[in-house]
C-alpha cells in the first residue's frame, strides 16, 4: 500500500532539522511523498513568509520523488498574493496553506481562494476547537462549513478534524468540496470510523502533522474497522484524485 502524507512541515528556524527527521522517518516507514507546508508563526510578515516557503522550494528540488509544497500564505499582506504567484507558477506547489493569521472565512482571504480555484489547486486549513486556550484567528469546522458553501467549485482540506470528531465532521458533512485530515489528531480511537460513517472514506486523507510522531496517525488507519480498500483510499488514493487528478480504480 502507498502512503501520501499531505500534512506535515517545516518551522521556521529548524527547517533542516526537521527535513532530515521527516526524510528518515519517509524511508524507515516506506511513505512515498509529503505534502510540505512551513510555519513561521502565528502572524508572520511577508519576509517571513517567503523565507519559510523558499525552504520548501528547496525540499522539493532536494526531494524530487519524495517532497510537494503548499505555499503558506498569511493574507493580512497583500504581498503575499505575489508569494502564491511565485511558489506555484514558478515553483511548482500544488497547493496552498492557511494557518492561524485569519480565520478561514475573514473577507481578507477571498482574493486567495479565488486564485486557488483558477490555479486549481487545493486549500489546506488549519481547524480545531479548544476549551481553553483558543487562538484568536484559529479556524473550527463551522467557519470551514461558510467558506466551502461560499465557494463550491474550491477544494478544501479542513486539517486535523477540527480537533474533536464529534464537533468537527457534522458542520461539513453537507459540504461535498470539503476533505478532512486527521493529523496531530490522536485522543480517540474512534476517529476514523466515526468520519466514515458520516462523510465517507472517499473524503477522508492521511496526514500526520510530522515531525511529530508519524506511526501514531497510521496505526489509527490500519487498526481501523473499515474495509482494506477505504484503508487504500485514506492511505494514497484520495490524495492522489484530489492533488494529481488520477483516475484511480
Amino acid at each position: 500500500m502507498k502512503r501520501y502524507d499531505m500534512h506535515v512541515h517545516v518551522w521556521k528556524g529548524r527547517e533542516e532539522k526537521d527535513m532530515e527527521a521527516m526524510a528518515k522517518a519517509c524511508e524507515l516507514y516506506g511513505v512515498d511523498k509529503i505534502f510540505i507546508s512551513g510555519l513561521a508563526g502565528e502572524l508572520p510578515e511577508p519576509d517571513a513568509i517567503d523565507e519559510i516557503n523558499d525552504y520548501t522550494l528547496k525540499y522539493m528540488k532536494r526531494y524530487p520523488d519524495l517532497v510537494e509544497g503548499y505555499c503558506t500564505v498569511n493574507p493580512r499582506h497583500e504581498a503575499c498574493m505575489n508569494t502564491l504567484r511565485r511558489c506555484v507558477e514558478d515553483g511548482g506547489m500544488i497547493g496552498m496553506k492557511l494557518w492561524i493569521a485569519t480565520k478561514c472565512d475573514d473577507p481578507l482571504n477571498y482574493p486567495f481562494f479565488e486564485k486557488c480555484i483558477e490555479y486549481d489547486i487545493p486549500i489546506l486549513l488549519h481547524a480545531w476547537r479548544k476549551t481553553i486556550g483558543q487562538l484568536r484567528y484559529e479556524s473550527t469546522a463551522e467557519n470551514v462549513a461558510n467558506i466551502a458553501r461560499r465557494y463550491p467549485e474550491a477544494n478544501f482540506i479542513m486539517a486535523h478534524i477540527a480537533g474533536n470528531c464529534y464537533s468537527g465532521v457534522k458542520p461539513v458533512v453537507d459540504c461535498k468540496n470539503v476533505y478532512i485530515d486527521f493529523s496531530g489528531s490522536v485522543f480517540r480511537a474512534d476517529d476514523i470510523e466515526y468520519t466514515v460513517k458520516w462523510v465517507g472514506a472517499e473524503r477522508i486523507v492521511f496526514g500526520t502533522d510530522m515531525p511529530g510522531s508519524y506511526l501514531v496517525n497510521e496505526g489509527q488507519v490500519m487498526e481501523a474497522q473499515i474495509s482494506d480498500e477505504e484503508k487504500e483510499m485514506i492511505m494514497w488514493k484520495n490524495t492522489a484524485r484530489l492533488f494529481y487528478k488520477e483516475v484511480i480504480r
